[in-house]
């Protein structure tokens, strides 16, 4: 009896050692993204217990320089990424990075809830970022210094604001550097002059602006229905890039299931705007 139960033993060891470990995948890059990211993780391993994810921030910049380093899987972009970046990459592991497509985004400018202005045209948001505009008593509102929140310049949504919005104009020196999109809000949330911008999903606590491209044209406000069609004026994909070495097995099977129709609903219910039907996986 002793033999056969260590014999038992013996096998239910062995067991042990050849089972098979959770796949483990990392994913690094933008702050923007990254409560979307988590709740992908979050549902996605409730589904797939034999999978491990592993989400951190950083910044869109932090995420390549992981790709380039091959110290991450998966790099999420709030941007699209960079010819110098591509280069790196091809340097570093022979191929162009493989670029996904994972959801819509209508960068919102914030104020404080109090603020009586509604709208700006992206003429009025250069000249209150770059510092040409200082008081919010020449765009309609009180007499007071309009205070700047910014992000740090590794970070996309800094880089695409300043691409799209600021032309490629510097920040004002004024404008205070904020590690996170989550941080601007809270900090635009307590300034009552305050304003700043960050992701469609990051608006409690503060209220988003309508924004007119140009004086003549109509105030439109950044819900999915304009991101979608094109008509609010400062909208943007967020992507995922991934070495296609890579892109196999666990990591496809995940990049697959964020562009399904599951996946796009996790985008709904954090507060980015899922895909069009016609770029999702089938």
């Amino acid at each position: 009896m002793k033999t056969l139960l260590n014999a038992l033993a013996l096998l239910g060891a062995v067991a042990l050692a050849v089972a098979p470990q959770a796949a483990t995948i990392t994913v690094k890059g933008s702050d923007t993204m990254v409560i979307l990211a988590q709740k992908w993780a979050e549902v996605y391993m409730t589904k797939n217990p034999g999978v491990k994810i592993q989400v951190t921030g950083g910044g869109t910049g932090t995420g390549f320089a992981a790709l380039q380093n091959q110290q991450t899987d998966l790099c999420n972009a709030s941007r699209k990424i960079r010819p110098k970046e591509i280069e790196t990459c091809i340097k570093a592991f022979g191929k162009r990075p493989t670029e996904h497509r994972v959801a819509l985004d209508g960068l919102s400018v914030y104020v404080h809830s109090d603020n009586p202005v509604q709208e700006l045209t992206l003429e009025q948001l250069e000249g209150i970022f770059t510092g040409k505009i200082r008081n919010w008593k020449e765009v309609g509102g009180p007499d007071a210094p309009i205070i700047l929140y910014s992000r740090e310049n590794s970070s996309g949504t800094y880089e695409f604001f300043k691409e799209h919005v600021l032309k490629g104009k510097d920040f004002a020196a004024t404008a205070q550097t904020m590690p996170g999109t989550a941080a601007v809000l809270q900090s635009v949330a307590k300034e009552k002059n305050g304003i700043g911008y960050g992701g469609a999903a990051y608006g409690v606590g503060a209220k988003h602006l309508n924004i007119r491209k140009t004086s003549a044209d109509e105030a439109v406000e950044p819900t999915e229905e304009n991101v979608v069609n094109g008509k609010y004026p400062i909208s943007r994909y967020l992507y995922i890039y991934v070495n296609p070495a890579l892109e196999k097995g666990d990591v496809a099977a995940y990049l697959k299931w964020i562009r399904s129709d599951e996946g796009q609903a996790v985008v709904k219910d954090v507060g980015y705007f899922p895909l069009p039907a016609g770029l999702r996986s089938k």
